[in-house]
């Protein structure tokens, strides 16, 4: 079956979008399940495959609707009947301070606070349970229930219902390509959530780390060598899955570049909706981040921190600094010489080197997946979260600015991201295997104003590394 027939076929039919809808209506509206799921882009996604499929609005703002309504009176029922237990059930028992926010807005807006909270992004999953463990009168809760779900259902729905009824008209996409946009979509939330929510259960104090230390400990053949590891600090679990994780992915993938000659039919699909996007501004925004991601540019953004390193006496922290880089780089040359995968345009600058993987992506992905790692470790757990989030808006741009250029296929890019979390994997696993002293105190935004002001030196006064970008 052809690509784009396979994506047709697993569009979703309009009675499931509208179950979908109900169901990520409730997630996102229950009690602290709501803080985990990205329910916003869930819905917008969901919404815009209706109004591509001319869903009837009104079933999918009462599906909305409905599932608001429940997700924030099962929360209110949880509070109102089980307040001591909830207190003391994961996650409010290692995040007491979301249970504090939402008391002090409760407190501060009373029975206005379940109509507020609704739309108030941090407190939203949290607002209905503190309102049921205040013993709020159950007719308040249900009259304010009602009428800011009512409010509420429409306001999620409605933008991302217009951009499905307009992308095709607008954009005159290809068969099928809008299924693997959403599909794109769905797979970067989900590995964002999976490395930084998935990360923190790895660690010593998630239930993931818990449960498979538990069960190691009733394996004689495994309890030896986990408490060893054990004795040093915790057990670098997170990186270990992911090396296993990434090293398996990569090597499924390639394979399967490998089996086929030429590019995929989704480097075709996505090759169509960067030409028809191509313009002056994404052409030019694609040529400077490739002057950030070759040689010149990782080596002005790393200096700065390098030197501080150096100066400083972290020898061991420069010394994986420059493995993980030297690393990469040895692999993609190793890579690129074995597969020979031609490019889908040569440019002269770039004449005997072929595509996959995607180099610039791999050592983008080294370069903010370590930054992210170092800098979690040195702030409190609630907030590691955020680095990993940042650390994907600060890739993806990267790897997607070499399909704006047009060198790379989309494939490349894939290859090129597992690349690099494997070779973060077994840094990370290294610089794990003994208690390290603390990077701090560290001139952060000294070194960071330095690195700026370095690659936009390089950005607009040297030239490419390898000979000069074609111009258009």
């Amino acid at each position: 079956m052809p690509l784009a027939d396979m994506l047709q076929s697993l569009t979703p039919s309009p009675p499931l979008i509208i179950c979908l809808v109900l169901v990520i209506s409730l997630v996102e509206s229950l009690a602290l399940v709501g803080l985990l799921v990205p329910g916003v882009v869930l819905i917008t996604t969901a919404a815009s495959l209706a109004g591509h499929q001319d869903i009837g609005l009104a079933w999918l703002i009462g599906a909305a609707f409905i599932g608001a309504v429940l997700g924030d009176g099962i929360s209110f029922s949880l509070g109102f009947k089980h307040r001591e237990q909830v207190t003391q059930r994961w996650p409010l028992s290692q995040h007491p301070e979301w249970l504090g926010r939402g008391a002090r807005f409760f407190q501060r807006y009373g029975i206005w606070s379940v109509f507020i909270g609704r739309f108030v992004g941090p407190v939203r999953p949290i607002i209905p349970l503190v309102a049921g463990m205040m013993q709020m009168a159950p007719r308040t809760f249900v009259w304010a229930n009602l009428t800011s779900a009512a409010l509420w259902a429409p306001a999620y729905v409605l933008p991302g219902y217009l951009l499905g009824r307009t992308w095709q008209h607008h954009l005159n996409l290809p068969p099928g390509l809008e299924t693997a946009l959403l599909i794109f979509a769905a797979i970067v939330v989900t590995l964002a959530v999976i490395f930084s929510w998935g990360r923190h259960q790895a660690t010593r104090h998630g239930r993931l780390y818990r449960a498979i230390a538990g069960s190691i400990r009733r394996v004689p053949l495994l309890r030896r060598p986990w408490l060893a590891m054990s004795q040093t600090g915790d057990v670098p679990l997170a990186s270990l899955l992911l090396l296993v994780i990434a090293l398996g992915s990569l090597s499924g993938w390639t394979l399967l570049i490998i089996a086929h000659h030429g590019p995929l039919e989704m480097d075709l699909l996505v090759q169509q909706l960067f030409v028809m996007l191509q313009s002056d501004f994404s052409y030019l925004a694609g040529n400077i981040f490739a002057r950030i991601g070759d040689t010149l540019g990782i080596i002005a953004l790393i200096l700065p921190w390098a030197a501080w390193m150096l100066l400083s006496r972290r020898w061991e922290a420069l010394l994986h600094w420059c493995g993980a880089f030297g690393g990469v780089a040895l692999l993609n040359t190793v890579s690129k010489g074995l597969f020979g995968r031609a490019r889908p345009e040569t440019p002269d600058y770039l004449m005997g080197s072929f595509s996959y993987p995607s180099a610039h992506t791999s050592t983008t992905v080294v370069l903010v997946g370590l930054a992210a790692a170092f800098v979690a470790a040195e702030i409190p757990r609630q907030k590691r979260f955020w680095v990993y989030w940042i650390a994907l808006a600060l890739a993806l741009p990267m790897a997607l600015s070499r399909l704006a250029v047009g060198v790379h296929w989309f494939s490349d890019l894939v290859g090129g991201a597992l690349l690099g979390l494997v070779v973060c994997a077994l840094t990370l696993l290294h610089w794990q295997q003994q208690p390290r002293p603390p990077m701090r105190p560290c001139p952060w935004l000294l070194l960071s104003v330095a690195s700026l002001v370095l690659i936009s030196a390089r950005v607009g006064l040297l030239p490419p590394f390898n000979g000069y970008l074609p111009q258009r």
